[in-house]
């Protein structure tokens, strides 16, 4: 297993070719824009080789035996599930954002289970190949980039009927070699620093949609892959100082970038979906399932810094006894909690899939998602309710070092004889970053939009049980007949 430190260092040898604010970026690992998401990413590396972490962080492999990082690991049963959402929630204690690893470790899931099924029902061999890659996989300590979100066009209309056939990801050319595919993949987190793309169906395909189901794996450098890294709000303040950024060892959110394809090559050995519609769906819903188990574990982690960071800041500003903060503190906790319950509820209530691998509670799990995407935008508000305007407002940290206004700032974001404004400001910008706009977006989007959950949980519920449930309990009585009238 890698050390964060060597996590850092492993990036330095690739040759992405990665575009932001429209020039080429040929360093990723210390450029000002992209270095805090490596930061964050490596506190991945941090919980799989700290001896703090590693009852949390480390697991045995089932396919080798050796001792590896958590998040290259398959579980085998409803203690590997309830770490995982454990180690969720450490990893967002310590970052207080995204460590952007986790879309990578359920595609490694899912695509382990999915390629069992096929082979078993169709005879083929995707299987062996995925085992043959997941080892080295974990030998390696990769981090791999899921990529499933296609840029989709036209969303009334199918892939094979948009007015580009490349908005979804396709195959366009079959060899003895191999495969050659093109297309995008969008809003990727931690694409520009993981070492590998594992990429799936964006949906479930019909059997005219063939060249859209395809999965398979390539190097984060391999020719012909164009990565264009994304904005955030307020993503200069990350080469203007460290203060005003809020988080500065590890940002905001992810890190997403645009993935394009460019007629790139994969050899068939790295190639494990490839025309096979009836599983297309299959791989589509588990995967959201084990993803939507992080939501309420990964976010509940992050929540416990900014409620941590509210509390320090109602102290400072002397209303943390106030009656009416108190109770906003506890709703705070009891959200983030009620989030947090969901993720383990799912890991608890688990089944075991015909490969062996366990299997999250779908229901539980787009329930658990469902919910934090209500949940983590109140917390935030409560966060800026209790806070109070200043976040909004608060002058550049380039003021503390202006000789005729610094001792002024000091002066006035001083609110008690103890209290230190510049560890006030501080404390006022993690709350701004945290509550803005890119972490609620991302939290209502990302694993899925909200109607997504909605859908499973329409169709996962067995409503003529619910029915008779009642039925049950009211029984069969005899028809009251209404008396004729004179």
């Amino acid at each position: 297993m890698m050390t964060p430190e060597q996590y850092v260092e492993s990036l330095r040898s690739q040759q992405k070719e990665v575009y932001f604010m429209g020039d080429r970026v040929d360093n990723v690992v210390d450029h000002p824009a992209m270095r805090p998401h490596i930061h964050a990413a490596s506190v991945t590396y941090k919980l799989g080789t700290d001896p703090e972490y590693e009852q949390l962080g480390t697991a045995r492999s089932h396919l080798t035996g050796k001792t590896i990082n958590r998040w290259t690991h398959i579980p085998q049963n409803q203690e590997d599930l309830v770490k995982k959402a454990q180690m969720l929630r450490v990893a967002g204690q310590i970052t207080g954002t995204c460590f952007q690893r986790c879309v990578g470790m359920d595609a490694l899931i899912t695509l382990y289970t999915v390629t069992w099924d096929m082979d078993q029902k169709l005879g083929t061999n995707y299987h062996e190949r995925f085992r043959s890659f997941l080892v080295n996989t974990q030998d390696h300590d990769y981090m791999t980039v899921g990529a499933m979100t296609d840029p989709k066009g036209d969303r009334s209309k199918r892939p094979s009927q948009q007015h580009d056939p490349d908005l979804y990801v396709r195959v366009v050319e079959k060899n003895d070699r191999g495969i050659i595919v093109r297309g995008a993949k969008m809003h990727q987190t931690g694409a520009v620093n993981s070492h590998q793309i594992l990429v799936m169906p964006g949906m479930g395909m019909s059997p005219e949609e063939a060249e859209y189901a395809v999965s398979f794996a390539v190097p984060a450098d391999e020719l012909g892959i164009v990565y264009v890294f994304g904005r955030q709000v307020n993503d200069s303040r990350k080469w203007e100082g460290s203060i005003d950024q809020g988080n500065p060892v590890y940002g905001v959110v992810g890190g997403e970038a645009l993935i394009i394809f460019e007629d790139v090559f994969v050899p068939w050995e790295q190639v494990f979906m490839c025309g096979e519609t009836d599983f297309t769906g299959i791989l589509v819903d588990r995967f959201a399932s084990y993803h939507r188990q992080n939501y309420g574990a990964c976010k509940a982690g992050n929540l416990d810094v900014l409620i941590g960071a509210t509390t320090e800041v109602a102290e400072m500003h002397g209303v943390l006894k106030a009656g009416h903060v108190r109770d906003k503190l506890a709703e705070m906790a009891h959200l983030v909690e009620t989030m947090y319950g969901g993720a383990l509820a799912c890991s608890y209530n688990c089944s075991t899939l015909e490969s062996g691998a366990a299997f999250v509670d779908p229901l539980i799990a787009n329930t658990s998602k469902y919910n934090t995407g209500r949940y983590y935008p109140e917390v935030t508000r409560l966060a800026q309710d209790i806070a109070g305007g200043f976040i909004a407002t608060i002058p550049s940290e380039q003021e503390l070092d202006n000789p005729r206004v610094s001792g002024y700032i000091r002066k006035y974001y001083k609110t008690g004889e103890h209290v230190d404004p510049v560890e006030r400001i501080k404390m006022g910008r993690l709350i701004e970053n945290m509550t803005g706009a890119t972490p609620i977006v991302e939290c209502m989007h990302g694993a899925g939009s909200p109607q997504a959950q909605r859908v499973v949980v329409q169709r996962s519920i067995n409503w003529n049980e619910k029915k008779q449930l009642a039925r049950n309990i009211v029984g069969k009585s005899e028809r009251h007949q209404m008396p004729e009238a004179e």
